[in-house]
């Protein structure tokens, strides 16, 4: 194969993947198609879909987890320097940052969000509610919080506000991963707390979606005693 047309699919392939990724074809925390797959369907080579897949994880888009798979973590670049810079901070911190920019984020979305978002976030709902119970714990589906909270920062109109939750949440899915921190939430209560804040998006009551917010932040991603992490 020439130069000119092995670089011309590579750079096909790299606008493929991020173009599922940006429109959320390939939700947050779910598993891209496996490279086989991907060879096939783009019929491209092994190295030319590793190329594009290791392109959009250095910018953590994508996480390739050994013998798992790879997985969608953000729809935009996620900026290293912020979660090398979070990575000072105590796992406290770092969850109330979370907590600020997720309680903006409903509040936000509850004015701003429009028709087509508020269907996403309905779709994203009905979706978890099939899920396992352990969701989502179990790797299929990701180990952080999934296309919900995502779709909210997306639905506030804000653009930097999701780069910023990306960002927190590279950092908060190693201390996920380390033991640090867990989840204070079990699937049944989840979805209640994503079913209020839902309810408080539709509504446009921008109070009732931050208090809603709040509430599921404080018992979703806890911090471990250090005996247990």
């Amino acid at each position: 194969m020439e130069a000119g047309s092995g670089s011309e699919r590579a750079r096909a392939t790299l606008a493929y993947l991020r173009q599922r990724i940006a429109t959320g074809e390939w939700p947050i925390n779910g598993r891209i198609p496996k490279e086989p797959e991907l060879m096939e369907l783009l019929g491209v080579g092994k190295t030319t879909v590793r190329e594009a897949v290791r392109s959009l994880a250095s910018v953590g888009m994508l996480e390739t987890l050994p013998g798992r798979g790879t997985f969608v973590r953000s729809r935009t670049p996620v900026s290293s320097v912020l979660t090398s810079y979070l990575a000072d901070f105590e796992i406290g911190e770092v969850l109330g940052y979370r907590r600020a920019l997720e309680v903006e984020a409903a509040q936000q979305a509850a004015l701003h969000r429009s028709e087509s978002q508020l269907a996403a976030l309905r779709a994203a709902y009905q979706r978890d509610l099939s899920a396992e119970p352990d969701y989502p714990r179990t790797i299929e589906r990701g180990v952080t919080p999934g296309p919900f909270h995502h779709l909210v920062f997306e639905a506030t109109g804000n653009r930097l506000l999701p780069s910023l939750y990306s960002g927190v949440m590279a950092e908060l899915r190693r201390a996920i991963d380390s033991g640090e921190i867990g989840y204070g939430a079990d699937h049944e209560l989840r979805h209640h707390d994503h079913a209020a804040i839902l309810a408080a998006i539709e509504a446009r009551d921008p109070i009732g979606a931050a208090h809603a917010m709040a509430l599921h932040a404080d018992r979703d991603l806890i911090p471990r005693p250090a005996s247990e992490a």
